[in-house]
């Protein structure tokens, strides 16, 4: 009887890699360096959001690349927890969302101050065996790579999902455990190096909030050349300001985007740009001026050329040399839309709503000066779009 060749492990180098390492490569499913296993189905009634019990990990106290906590989402189970101890969660667990929009990309490493939570069911547990360092494995999967392999593998016309046999399928290549950790440590400083540039663009964003209640209160107040007050706020009515203006030639549907491309494609919804495109036609060059949708009340201010997605959108520009745009975008920022309606602000009602409204030497000097902020925070936003892009072109080199 013949005998049955063996299956051979392929071999693959990377293009970029440590000096002191030159072993072979194995590429192998995930499933033989990890032991993973999804949370325990608590039931509704054992749930409680009373902090007097033990913390329970749901998939939505996972985000991309950290745990997030507040009392909206927390809960706890206040139960005897005899059986349920290998649900109990230990620092340095991966933790990975199994389903949902963002299914693959909600992952996590738990801290030590989330050790001893209960993991909920539809969250993947990983955790490394011996020849396994769970940081690299970590990287692995908070990766491009990854997603796509998700994308792939999920044919579910319903809620996306992955599942544990999935996880496992995942192939990844493996060197030696030194290199391993000695990548996974390189990749944690960008990682750490990020999450600072993260926390400081935060504080600049809050520092800016609580100056903005203080200006808009006129606990601060600005004051000309002569070191005197500008005259007292009045109250004026958008309409009484701006005046609107819509598109007569907009991207049709049939257009391309294209990152090459200069003019940038825009929508007054959360994605705002949308892409690029090369037409030369019907660009909007009457700058700086605010970009207003009345289907979700949302509004965007923009000071360069670009190509409006459809007739739909709205663009709001002075109606005199006597107002700032910057300054009225800020104000407008202010409006309190009373959103449990879900009501739609046509442009015409709209109007009717008033914003505070000083002289506009003021508003010129409020305006520069918020300016200046954003323009910090603008800068703190390149820096993490520039690491982020130096860490994804990392892992495409030393990645299989």
């Amino acid at each position: 009887m013949a005998e049955v060749a063996e299956k051979k492990v392929v071999v693959k180098q990377p293009s970029l890699r440590f000096p002191d390492f030159n072993g072979k490569i194995r590429i192998d499913n995930l499933g033989k360096y990890i032991d993973v296993i999804s949370g325990y189905p608590f039931k509704g009634e054992d749930i409680s959001e009373i902090n007097n019990g033990i913390p329970l990990l749901r998939g939505i106290n996972i985000t991309e690349g950290f745990i997030r906590h507040n009392a909206d989402i927390d809960r706890y189970y206040n139960k005897s927890i005899n059986g349920l101890e290998k649900y109990l969660l230990e620092t340095g667990d991966v933790v990975l969302g199994m389903d949902g929009s963002k299914v693959g990309k909600n992952v996590s490493i738990i801290q030590s101050k989330d050790a001893g939570s209960l993991l909920v069911q539809r969250i993947a547990r990983i955790r490394p065996k011996a020849n396994c360092d769970i940081k690299f494995v970590y990287q692995q999967i908070y990766s491009t790579k990854f997603h796509r392999y998700v994308d792939k593998v999920n044919t579910s016309s319903g809620i996306p999902h992955i599942s544990l046999k999935q996880i496992k399928e995942f192939k990844i290549a493996f060197p030696e455990i030194k290199e391993q950790q000695k990548i996974a440590s390189f990749l944690s400083a960008i990682d750490i190096r990020i999450d600072l540039l993260e926390q400081k663009k935060a504080k600049l964003e809050e520092y800016k909030k609580g100056i903005m209640q203080k200006i808009f209160s006129q606990e601060i107040r600005f004051k000309d050349e002569d070191g005197k007050e500008y005259p007292v706020w009045n109250k004026k009515k958008l309409r009484d300001i701006l005046t609107y203006e819509q598109p007569t030639k907009y991207l049709v549907e049939s257009t391309e985007y294209d990152n090459g491309f200069e003019t940038p494609v825009l929508t007054a919804g959360k994605t705002f740009i949308l892409g690029y495109t090369d037409e030369t036609e019907g660009i909007f060059t009457k700058l700086p001026v605010i970009i207003f949708d009345d289907f979700t009340t949302a509004f965007k201010y923009v000071d360069f050329p670009f190509k409006a997605k459809s007739s739909a959108m709205k663009m709001l520009i002075p109606n005199s040399n006597e107002v700032n745009i910057k300054f009225v975008f800020e104000a407008m920022g202010r409006i309190k839309f009373p959103l449990a309606e879900h009501k739609r602000y046509w442009i015409s009602e709209f109007q009717h709503m008033k914003i505070p409204y000083p002289c506009i030497e003021e508003q010129s000097k409020i305006a520069t000066f918020l300016t200046s902020i954003d323009r910090k925070i603008a800068l703190v936003q390149k820096q993490i779009d520039g690491s982020n892009q130096f860490k994804k072109g990392l892992l495409q080199q030393m990645f299989v």
